[in-house]
């Protein structure tokens, strides 16, 4: 290793000294992360509030917490299409179906479980390291993202099965199961520390339900009938309950959130 007291800091010595001049190159090629990562705060910072980013400053009462909620992955134009695309489906499977099977009833609780679970972290939100910078717990941000998302899954969900008068028994007993099966997602995804985890548990489980419920009574119906409510409130309390308490140490010591795809 060469002594620090042959190459001083010294511009005649740098100017013959080929080992100076290279240290000194690729010193020149080091990037100052702080400053860039302050370039991109910067940028995103001064996007000008669209409306319903300024509705939302307004009812939640804080411009950061609107930001984070309007940057949720799973409200993004594309996944609520999407999710349009999948109700549509369904309907069009009830209205083609011989006994009317409620497939819009069947397949809400599964959406909502896959938007939730893919609501925040950071391998899935574009805004997560910004989000991390705000003076508002991750907990908040947590939470406010998780009812937006099952809000207007439920929207979606009851304007879908308008559209399916044969399934109008089952229009509003489908949301308890819906509840909670995005609760059983949001559990999952914060212990496991993955969404990709909270949304195989949370198809797995309906499936199993579904699929119990479909073979005890021999009715498909019966996984979204009321007898079964209950026993879906008492596990989403359950589920919700060990979501608080999972996202209460999420951050790690090096300060970041682990919940991550």
């Amino acid at each position: 290793m060469p002594d620090p007291r042959d190459h001083p800091d010294d511009p005649r010595h740098i100017a013959g000294c080929m080992d100076c001049q290279t240290r000194a190159n690729l010193t020149g090629l080091d990037l100052d992360l702080d400053r860039v990562w302050t370039g991109v705060m910067a940028t995103v910072g001064a996007r000008e509030p669209g409306r319903l980013e300024r509705m939302a400053a307004r009812l939640l009462g804080s411009p950061g917490l609107a930001r984070a909620l309007t940057a949720t992955p799973s409200l993004a134009f594309s996944w609520v299409l999407a999710s349009l695309a999948v109700l549509t489906i369904g309907v069009a499977a009830t209205h083609g179906s011989e006994v009317g099977t409620p497939w819009v009833a069947l397949l809400a609780p599964c959406l909502a479980g896959v938007g939730i679970a893919y609501s925040y972290g950071p391998g899935i939100d574009p805004a997560f390291e910004l989000s991390q910078t705000m003076a508002i717990p991750d907990r908040m941000v947590l939470l406010v993202r998780v009812l937006a998302v099952f809000g207007l899954n439920a929207l979606l969900g009851i304007g879908a099965t308008l559209f399916t008068p044969v399934a109008a028994g089952v229009t509003w007993t489908w949301l308890v199961p819906m509840a909670m099966v995005s609760a059983l997602a949001l559990a999952a995804a914060t212990v496991a520390g993955s969404a990709n985890v909270g949304v195989a548990a949370a198809l797995a489980g309906w499936a199993l339900v579904v699929l119990g419920t479909k073979a005890e009574t021999g009715d498909v119906t019966a996984a979204v009938g009321t007898n079964l409510a209950p026993a879906y409130l008492l596990a989403t309390v359950v589920f919700g309950a060990v979501a608080l308490a999972a996202s209460n140490g999420q951050r790690s010591q090096g300060g970041s959130t682990r919940w991550q795809a």
